[in-house]
């Protein structure tokens, strides 16, 4: 594989000016360095020809995993424990390609104490076997983020136990499936009439055979049916799963008495036909992205455990364990999981996944801090003022709105379409029943009556549904865009109203538009600049220093970050200070309230700031003209209103802005919206934005990484489809038509067997040619129009 001389040989990320080199190799920085020292060093340098750049750059650890020392917490990620051999399974969102599974099934070549490793690419995980006595679960860990696939651990991951993913479905297909595929084979001679082979000694033993064959499809692959439709009777409404349970009911007892009675060989090839094929649509709806989460809540955010300190001694403890008036460590980058008082350490919390609100905020020592909030800033000792149960971000997460379900507020087209159609053929059949038996025609009224069912047992309209959202839900995962189920689809179909975050939603994440004011830096003042917020990890020297030309990369003599104030240093004899107003020497900054600025003086004297502002995604502006069109427009942000005059520029006339929104007021605002009639769909992107996720009608979450943390929703969409928002909400319409039209075609093939059922005299062999036939064409129809009308996305 060819290498990019200018980037890291290990990632492909820009090298900037940093010169990072072993083996004639640039790498961008020593993390990345050391994992290709470790690779070379183990004889595995192959790694790097099976893709370009396939690594990850690797995260500081730290002593991010010190609570796995703790045997009672890393007992809990074990699958299988007996005498040393140990096997745990952990999730790595990082693996992306074939070298990732390479480095990943060889890590026995790295560390000795492992014994096998074997990665699961469609889940992202790994399951590794090692011996206990050679190395820990923390040393894996470690040895996992050190090479770039840090292990995603947390709160959530340790509450949910070690169960596995549930195959019933799956086990559920493949019974339907090999009763469907025998039930079929042991029928061909009767539907061909070969009497030289099907003579009439076997034919009672094949037909109690297909009868036998049947029963696992009927009482176990289809038993969901019969238990959905008698709680749908209890409560008296009657879903689609109503017909289908009664219609599968009515053919195997009209099968079993055929045979039993020697009527014929029965209706077995049909209902499990009708079985496998439903079974299918049910298993495709599952299977389509599994390996995301849409029900995530703070846990998944949450560290599994912290260190408590108790008088002089700190301990490694499970964050459920933390109690009121505990005192705590939290380090650089971590959350906050308990509301607390600040005792020591300079707190710079950025509090954009609680609030929306993008800028950092400063603490002192007694200041009250939430949960939720990340430190950016160095260590940090808290004493709790409350448990994880009830604190802020967790009273936020158990809002009665969250508990509701979506479902119960909506009726899906085939539900709604069911309600009627089940009253509607009982009465047919009854109707039926009623005119032969009172016309003397005892035999005929009873075939008419279970012909009437059968046939028109809602196979086809119950199969173009699964079939139809579930070919959408699939495609729209393809495009990035990733649905909760096939229901979220109709009620995208039918919203009326868009609304918007702000901050990470229509603004990018963690970018900002940096501007300069003030006097020309000249080139020493330029390099010492760039040199000086080398050395700072505070957010905002990162994303400045990301931005300026490398001119020589300096090594400063002196080097003093003052805790929420600025930076200072000094080179030789010069000397420059970058930071707050008030830090470099500029009395006030009449701006300080509705912007975000670096000021920097140096020894010519104060020479200017860079201003931040936001970010706004690549073609917002016609992403919201084109909705505009259509829908009401309105943008919800819990920033101040600095942004507005730009917003008005940028976006088309009629958009509600409403600024300084609480995460209660959005919740707020998006309810009055329903309340007044309107069909919302709500796109955020934090847990600030979860009320009004779950309150809405279609509940969005952008996101840069779609395995990252997102409130319960409806959908996921990745950050480089925003702009297709549109094309997604007009095929979500189409394809509810194609549903429609598939509906109709399902009712005129059920109007065409009933004219014929209704006389008393359908045979075996029509049944069991047009019920399979009208499956497979509503199957293939709804298929073929739904991938056409999709083609755009792709």
């Amino acid at each position: 594989m060819e290498h990019d001389e200018k980037n890291c040989f290990h990632c492909g990320t820009p090298c900037e000016g940093v010169e990072i080199t072993q083996d004639d190799k640039n790498f961008c920085c020593t993390g990345c360095k050391t994992v290709y020292s470790i690779l070379a060093g183990n004889g595995l340098e192959s790694y790097y020809e099976l893709e370009n750049t396939p690594g990850s750059r690797p995260k500081e650890i730290n002593s991010r995993y010190d609570f796995l020392d703790t045997p009672e917490i890393a007992g809990k990620f074990l699958e299988f424990d007996e005498g040393t051999i140990h096997i745990t399974q952990l999730y790595i969102p990082g693996i992306h390609c074939s070298s990732c599974i390479w480095i990943l099934e060889n890590l026995k070549k790295l560390h000795g104490g492992i014994r096998e490793s074997q990665v699961d690419f469609p889940k992202k995980s790994i399951r590794i076997t090692f011996d206990s006595q050679a190395v820990s679960l923390k040393e894996i860990v470690v040895l996992l983020a050190s090479i770039g696939y840090e292990p995603n651990i947390n709160l959530q991951h340790l509450e949910s136990g070690k169960s596995g993913s549930d195959k019933t479905l799956l086990y559920k297909l493949g019974i339907a499936g090999f009763a469907f595929g025998n039930v079929m084979l042991l029928s061909f001679p009767e539907y061909f009439e070969m009497e030289e082979f099907w003579l009439e000694q076997y034919k009672p033993f094949f037909r109690w055979l297909m009868f036998a064959l049947s029963l696992p499809a009927v009482f176990y692959a289809a038993w969901d049916y019969f238990v959905s439709s008698c709680k749908s009777i209890r409560s008296g409404m009657l879903n689609i799963d109503v017909p289908i349970a009664l219609g599968i009911a009515v053919m195997f007892i009209r099968s079993v008495a055929d045979i039993a009675f020697g009527y014929g060989s029965g209706f077995f090839d049909s209902l499990t036909g009708l079985i496998f094929f439903m079974t299918i649509g049910k298993y495709l709806q599952q299977k389509t992205y599994d390996f995301l989460s849409f029900e995530r809540d703070y846990k998944s955010y949450f560290p599994v455990a912290v260190t408590r300190i108790s008088g002089s001694r700190e301990e490694t403890v499970q964050v459920n364990d933390l109690k009121k008036g505990d005192h705590f460590l939290v380090r650089n980058e971590e959350l906050i999981p308990v509301d607390g008082r600040l005792l020591r350490g300079h707190a710079l919390i950025d509090y954009s996944f609680v609030t929306g609100e993008a800028d950092p905020v400063v603490k002192s020592a007694g200041d009250k801090l939430f949960a939720g909030g990340r430190q950016l800033s160095g260590l940090l000792e808290i004493e709790a003022t409350s448990s994880v149960s009830k604190s802020y971000l967790t009273r936020l997460w158990s809002d009665r709105t969250f508990g509701e379900k979506k479902e119960d507020r909506y009726k899906s087209l085939t539900n709604t379409v069911s309600h009627y159609f089940t009253p509607v053929i009982l009465l047919i059949a009854i109707l039926s029943f009623a005119y032969w038996f009172f016309t003397g025609y005892t035999d005929v009224a009873f075939n008419a009556f279970t012909a009437v069912l059968i046939i028109a047992c809602p196979c086809a309209l119950a199969l173009a549904a699964p079939f139809a959202l579930g070919n959408l839900v699939r495609i729209f995962g393809n495009t990035k865009f990733y649905l909760k189920n096939a229901s979220v689809l109709e009620r995208l179909a039918h919203i009326d109203t868009v609304i918007f975050d702000k901050t990470g939603t229509i603004t990018r994440g963690n970018t900002s538009a940096i501007a300069y004011e003030g006097n020309t830096l000249d080139a020493d003042e330029e390099r010492m600049l760039k040199s000086t917020l080398r050395n700072s990890s505070h957010p905002l020297s990162r994303q400045l220093y990301a931005i300026l030309d490398s001119h020589g990369i300096l090594t400063p003599d002196a080097f003093e970050e003052h805790k929420g104030e600025g930076i200072e240093a000094s080179y030789t004899e010069k000397h420059i200070r970058i930071g707050s107003a008030r830090f470099a020497g500029k009395e006030e900054d009449p701006d300080a309230d509705r912007h975000t600025s670096v000021h920097i003086t140096t020894d010519h004297g104060y020479r200017g700031k860079f201003t931040f502002g936001n970010m706004y995604r690549e073609g917002v502006s016609l992403l919201f003209d084109r909705l505009s069109r259509q829908y009401r427009l309105a943008i919800l942000s819990g920033d101040n209103d600095s942004e507005k005059g730009k917003l008005e520029k940028l976006l088309p006339p009629g958009v509600q802005m409403l600024f300084n929104r609480k995460p209660q007021d959005k919740l707020n605002d998006v309810r009055r919206y329903r309340d007044a009639g309107a069909r919302v769909m709500m796109i955020g992107d934090g847990l600030n934005d979860a009320g009004a996720l779950q309150q809405s009608d279609v509940g969005v979450v952008i996101a840069e990484d779609t395995n990252a943390f997102s409130p319960a929703c409806d959908a996921i969409l990745d950050a480089s489809r925003f702009r297709d928002i549109p094309e997604f909400i007009t095929v979500a319409r189409k394809g509810i038509r194609v549903l429609k039209v598939s509906f109709v075609l399902s009712f005129l093939y059920n109007i065409a067997g009933l004219s014929f059922a209704v006389t008393g005299r359908l045979s075996p062999v029509v049944a069991a040619i047009l019920m399979p036939l009208s499956s497979v064409t509503i199957v293939v129809f709804v298929t073929l129009l739904t991938n056409f009308i999709s083609r755009k996305l792709k």
